[in-house]
């Protein structure tokens, strides 16, 4: 994907700690994140993410990764191609 165009991966970590009452400076404390690196993840500024930052996530939230992430489907351009 060239970095000009926006991936479609959607961060729902807003909507999780709105359901569990926590802060996201709470959930950086417990998973050992900066502040400022969750707030990258969150807003969706992300370009990846560790498999143990994923774990510490969902341990801390008491979810599964696909509450936390979804990928929205491919828009589909005139004459059939498709949009990424």
């Amino acid at each position: 994907m060239p970095p000009e165009e926006e991936h479609r991966v959607a961060v729902h970590l807003d909507a999780l700690l709105d359901a569990r009452g926590m802060t996201l400076t709470e959930l950086a404390d417990r998973v050992g994140l900066t502040l400022a690196n969750l707030s990258v993840l969150k807003n969706g500024r992300a370009r990846a993410i560790r498999f143990s930052t994923l774990t510490a996530l969902c341990d801390a939230l008491d979810c599964q990764p696909g509450e936390l992430f979804s990928v929205a489907r491919p828009v589909k351009r005139r004459g059939g191609a498709r949009r990424r």
